[in-house]
């Protein structure tokens, strides 16, 4: 049977990826699935962002190149252990372990067993089959296809093959002619990174001028308007040391370049404290004092109540200037002159006129006695003279 078309009406659509996790979603998305529990959420989340699987942009997740890497080789030869299911019946065993309804020793034999058996296979096979592997998984973010050709004949020789290998510093991209075709590249520039990062990233609203991605001696940053007349340089900013210059963005760059942030007046001293992000990341700054902090996020979001808070314990913590004494134990029974526990620049030492005696790390400078500090004295003196005695003889 033919139908008749009565009617063709063109409606335009557009559709967004899922939003990436927040600390909040993660955990909850966690919750869901069974993974974890309240008390051993936050450690997941420092261990995500200690060792660099992941950076934070708008208190947002965003996968570091090392976490894309850990990720596809669990996933190929360790799927069984990454899986969700795997971790929440886990999670579930220990669970019964707590409640006293399993042994724990059972529970460890059963995953050890399988597990270890796992490593030794996989410790078989040959470093160039999972390379092949992580090639296969990663192809689409390592090698874009441009339209333009193969994206994995290599650039320089036009015979070789690009693959992940890795070296010394970690991941990178190379030829597999080498060592006749020596052309690499870095695995983070694979994923979308490569050739000239140097881009236009729009206009400042403000001022009109155009905001650009460079290439530098010290690395990428962001640059708002070109030199004058006059070569008065243009404002500038560095990228934060998590961020790839791949994921940045107008929005993101201009709120750097509004960079330092006056946060606002101490109170105590009615100066300003400015927030800003310097080439060891952020901090905030009040007169002479500096103070680090710990997210690029914070530049943006903290008050001058935690501001002030955050100063004041970076200012308890600093070393104090010269020694201070401890503990004052008294009089030394040869000479009569006073025998006191001191806190130096490395550290609590018994002093005696001029002879500085270190307390041992596993003694209590509170707990020393003038008994023992007087052992201490002698031990360093003789210390002392044997090393004259050397010294002139040679």
């Amino acid at each position: 049977m033919l139908l008749d078309l009565q009617k063709v009406s063109p409606d335009q659509h557009f559709t967004e990826p899922p939003p990436r996790f927040s600390e909040a979603t993660l955990v909850k998305k966690m919750e869901e699935l069974g993974i974890g529990r309240p008390s051993t959420y936050a450690s997941v989340l420092s261990v995500l962002r200690d060792r660099d699987y992941v950076f934070m942009d708008r208190n947002r997740f965003h996968p570091h190149d090392k976490g894309r890497l850990v990720t596809s080789f669990l996933e190929s030869f360790f799927n069984q252990y990454v899986e969700y299911d795997f971790t929440a019946a886990l999670e579930g065993d220990l669970d019964k372990v707590s409640n006293g309804d399993l042994d724990y020793k059972d529970v460890l034999r059963k995953f050890w067993e399988n597990f270890s058996s796992s490593v030794d296979s996989t410790m078989e096979i040959r470093n160039t089959q999972i390379l092949d592997k992580m090639n296969e998984v990663l192809g689409p973010h390592i090698f874009k296809d441009t339209g333009d050709g193969d994206p994995r004949v290599c650039p320089k020789c036009n015979e070789g093959e690009l693959s992940l290998k890795t070296g010394k510093f970690g991941a990178f991209v190379g030829c597999t002619r080498y060592p006749e075709c020596r052309f690499t590249r870095p695995f983070a520039q694979a994923e979308g990174r490569e050739g000239d990062i140097e881009r236009e990233l729009g206009i400042d609203p403000e001022s009109s001028l155009t905001v650009h991605l460079k290439d530098g001696r010290f690395g990428p940053y962001i640059q708002l308007g070109d030199p004058g007349e006059d070569n008065e340089k243009p404002k500038r900013s560095g990228l934060p040391k998590d961020m790839q210059p791949a994921d940045m963005t107008l929005d993101y760059a201009l709120r750097l370049l509004s960079l330092p942030r006056i946060v606002g007046q101490h109170p105590e001293t009615g100066d300003d404290i400015t927030a800003d992000l310097g080439r060891y990341g952020p901090y905030l700054k009040h007169g002479k004092q500096s103070a680090s902090l710990e997210t690029v996020d914070e530049l943006f979001e903290i008050g001058v109540n935690r501001a002030v808070t955050v100063i004041a314990e970076k200012k308890s913590k600093a070393p104090a200037r010269g020694s201070s004494v401890i503990k004052e134990l008294g009089e030394h029974p040869d000479d009569g002159k006073p025998v006191n526990v001191m806190n130096g620049r490395y550290g609590p030492y018994v002093k005696h006129n001029k002879i500085n005696a270190t307390i041992p790390k596993d003694e209590e400078p509170d707990s020393v006695t003038l008994e023992r500090a007087l052992e201490l004295i002698v031990a360093r003196a003789a210390k002392a003279g044997a090393g004259k005695k050397k010294a002139k003889k040679s």
